[in-house]
């Protein structure tokens, strides 16, 4: 690698808040993280549903996508800073709720489905402040790098996190992995006070029905915007599996937590391979195309784990399939962060989060629920064969989003970057 190439991605770090911003998400993804694993695990050792696993999906999903239009207000009139923090001491809160639930014993699983309906409130207004807040910490000639960086600090989140939450789990139970999970919490508050900037309000528009909903109305004006939300959000609406990996790893592989834990990870591991390269090296010329190839090739990889009976084909499996979402994910942020002034990032970050919160936590209960009635391994491979039936149906009908060039172009132009037609 030259020096070249190199030195911008260091130049993102000299910025103090961007450093502190990044430790305080790293602490806050690990937590989710070890949290999910555990969660996972317990509730199915306790129920033997898959229903019971698409619960936990569920749970968050309806107070998240009920509130998260409210939380894109709130992220553009109330500093962003307070806002994440507020959040985070929620989630705080949420992880030694979960860890009195180990303690005291208690074998009925609705209480956790109500702590998760709590942190999905909180993620509500957790998102959208913490999207938006991003081009506040670099200058703009950064913003592409540090999108990049931040997913990968997720993503590098997403490996440690479900590997330590297995171990935890297999050496000290579900009361290790929350009580990490709690600590884990409280450094991110301790992260994000520590931050200097202040965003204040970026809108001055008046509260009213119209201000709400006008993320979803800029959206829907954004062709490109449009369309790269709505190709990740049913992408992976079908071809989530998350839910179902504890039954994978116990019932149809044969590990323990550990594996589980791997399982977890694999995903976020081909996904920081993949972030790493794209802080140093962006994505170039025809954006678009590698977009629509790297969501094929997302549901292409989960069908191959779906049908696998070997662990390492399976962890493999999720390796690519976690890759190929990565370039989905640098794209589509970017284009959001670029193509929305400052006063309206809060409410598009808010449609975007609602929309990832739809094929996330929503897909998870779609997996369980089709998986109580049919198997895991029929549901898994239906969900793929939807995610490549999405890809091809958004090709046609997203010509424009297909033949987006250079991300850097839209940066100075703040116009669509599409190529000429072919």
């Amino acid at each position: 690698m030259t020096p070249q190439a190199t030195a911008p991605a260091r130049g993102i770090f000299q910025h103090r808040d961007f450093r502190f911003y990044l430790l305080a998400r790293l602490c806050a993804v690990l937590a989710v993280q070890i949290e999910s694993v555990a969660i996972g695990w317990q509730v199915y050792e306790l129920t033997g549903s898959a229903l019971a696993l698409g619960y936990t999906g569920l749970a968050q999903f309806v107070p998240f996508v009920s509130l998260c239009l409210v939380g894109g207000q709130v992220a553009d009139r109330v500093d962003r800073r307070t806002i994440l923090a507020v959040c985070q001491t929620v989630m705080l809160v949420c992880s030694l709720l979960l860890l009195a639930f180990t303690l005291g014993h208690i074998r009925d699983v609705r209480f956790v489905y109500g702590v998760l309906v709590l942190f999905g409130a909180a993620r509500a207004f957790h998102a959208p402040a913490g999207s938006a807040l991003t081009p506040h910490l670099v200058p703009p000639e950064h913003l592409t790098r540090a999108v990049a960086i931040n997913s990968t600090t997720w993503q590098v989140a997403t490996i440690g996190g479900p590997a330590v939450g297995g171990i935890l789990y297999g050496l000290a139970g579900a009361t290790g992995a929350y009580a990490a999970s709690a600590t884990l919490c409280a450094l991110s508050v301790v992260w994000i006070l520590a931050l200097k900037v202040r965003t204040g309000r970026a809108s001055s528009e008046p509260l009213s029905l119209s201000t709400l909903v006008a993320g979803l109305a800029f959206v829907g004006r954004q062709r490109l915007l449009l369309g790269s939300i709505t190709l990740d959000l049913f992408a992976v609406l079908f071809g989530g599996a998350v839910a179902l990996l504890p039954i994978y790893a116990r019932d149809i592989l044969h590990t323990g937590p550990w594996g589980l834990g791997l399982l977890r990870c694999a995903p976020a591991a081909g996904a920081a391979l993949v972030a790493v390269f794209l802080a140093l090296r962006p994505l170039g010329g025809n954006t678009g195309r590698k977009m629509f190839i790297a969501v094929g090739i997302f549901g292409a990889a989960t069908l191959v784990f779906g049908m696998s009976r070997s662990l390492p084909l399976s962890l493999l499996a999720l390796a690519v399939a976690g890759a190929a979402d990565m370039i989905s994910v640098v794209v589509r942020h970017t284009l959001e962060l670029m193509a929305t002034p400052d006063d309206m990032r809060g409410r598009v970050g808010a449609v975007n989060m609602m929309c990832i919160g739809a094929s996330n936590e929503l897909g998870e209960f779609r997996a369980g629920g089709l998986a109580e009635s049919v198997g895991a391994v029929p549901a898994v491979v239906a969900g793929a064969v939807g995610t490549l039936a999405v890809v091809a149906l958004w090709a046609w009908a997203f010509p424009e989003l297909r033949r987006v060039d250079r991300l850097e172009a839209f940066a100075k132009t703040k116009e669509p970057p599409a190529a000429p037609a072919t």
